[in-house]
């Protein structure tokens, strides 16, 4: 009878069975009638690696007391590639197609601070055609991963409308990037010492065009989200990252501005031709909140989609006014970097990515370590989700802001 489930049992021996089972559970939940409080055991609860509600594949292992998050363990490497030991075997030029890849959203500043490294090594000054032609296209694609995530928060939170406008929004800036490099989403278009190709003939005109019609969409995006009381709702208060914590966990880029972390690469450490975009009176400017919540980082998200059409219109505008030029230097057939190491810091849509090269003089690189901004982000929520419901853990999640791939790497 052992085998038989307890319906089949006869009525003394099911009498017994539920005995048993509430022995059982009495054992770990005991309710003290005097006070009228519950005593509960707490319950562990895996949210992923396949969740809907989930940015990739991602596992959080939550400890639960009722409806409350007790402690939070996020569970990565179930992408994981090996990408920088492949880069070991790959010379400088085909070292690209891997290191574009980790954040599949911002794949040309992937592609940049990888050759911002290569050039930096070999003491390259790249022309000045090409450099403006990287800030231009690293704010187009800097404005399509936050336009992914302004659409995709709200639908992961119940609101299904805002993808639509968002979507609207990417594909035309999708066209444009497609027009000069050939691909969507995987660019290939930095090389080492400059650009693959030189813009194509009236690109710029079509470029300041397509910045200039989704500037002026995009009031109808912060309206329908921000302006919406059930969002603001969901978001206010939920998810506070103090910058105590920014600091403690490496948290960057815009979940790092809206908890009141004034740091932005362009304007601190400017590279490329940022130092004159971020001067005094210029285009660019640093987005920043104080309350440090997933509403905060949502608006810093939205408003900085703002500043990024700003410098990319006058990185094009500056293309356009400029001569003809060259938009490549004349490199060696077999590309060696000298011995050495360095460090490069960028400021990637999603945050600080690092590049740490160490050459040996080879072809290939000894060692190519890559601090990617989601793998700091996703450390924090360690920290933020326990003292949380369950119910405001996809909202937390959702406004961090990260790509799993850029985790795992």
């Amino acid at each position: 009878m052992g085998g038989c489930c307890p319906s089949s049992l006869p009525g003394a021996a099911r009498a017994h069975a539920r005995s048993a089972r509430i022995a059982r559970v009495s054992e770990q939940r005991t309710v003290a009638l005097g006070s009228g409080t519950l005593e509960t055991a707490e319950m562990v609860l895996n949210i992923g690696p396949q969740h809907p509600s989930t940015h990739g594949v991602l596992r959080l292992r939550l400890v639960l007391d009722g409806e409350r998050i007790v402690s939070a363990e996020p569970v990565i490497g179930y992408m994981h590639r090996g990408a920088e030991k492949l880069f070991e075997v790959r010379d400088y030029r085909q070292i690209l197609v891997l290191a574009n890849r980790h954040d599949w959203l911002s794949a040309f500043s992937n592609e940049l601070g990888v050759v911002l490294a290569v050039e930096r090594m070999l003491g390259m000054e790249v022309p000045e055609r090409a450099v403006w032609a990287r800030v231009a296209l690293a704010e187009l694609n800097r404005v399509l991963n936050h336009l992914m995530f302004l659409g995709a928060y709200p639908l992961e939170i119940g609101a299904i409308t805002p993808i639509f406008y968002a979507f609207r929004e990417r594909e035309v800036l999708q066209g444009v990037m497609e027009e000069v490099s050939g691909g969507r989403i995987h660019y290939m278009f930095n090389r080492v010492g400059g650009l693959r190709d030189d813009l194509p003939a009236g690109w710029t005109g079509r470029a300041l065009e397509a910045v200039r019609g989704v500037r002026s969409r995009m009031h109808e995006l912060d309206d329908l989200v921000l302006g919406n009381a059930i969002f603001r709702a969901r978001t206010r208060g939920v998810g506070v990252i103090t910058p105590e914590q920014v600091h403690q966990y490496g948290v960057s880029g815009p979940v790092a501005r809206a908890s009141g972390v004034d740091v932005d690469l362009r304007r601190d450490e400017p590279y490329l031709s940022y130092g004159e975009l971020f001067a005094p009176g210029g285009p660019g400017r640093v987005v920043t909140r104080a309350e440090g919540d997933c509403l905060a980082r949502f608006e810093c998200l939205l408003e900085q989609v703002h500043v990024s059409l700003d410098l990319a219109e006058a990185a094009v505008d500056r293309l356009a006014a400029a001569a003809p030029g060259p938009v490549q230097l004349r490199l060696p057939k077999v590309l060696k970097a000298p011995e050495g190491h360095l460090y490069v810091p960028t400021e990637n849509p999603l945050g600080v990515n690092g590049y740490w090269l160490v050459s040996r003089g080879e072809k290939t690189p000894w060692r190519l370590k890559m601090r990617t901004a989601s793998f700091g982000n996703v450390q924090a929520l360690a920290e933020v989700l326990p003292g949380n419901l369950v119910a405001d853990m996809v909202a937390i999640l959702g406004s961090l802001f990260f790509v799993v791939g850029d985790i795992d790497k």
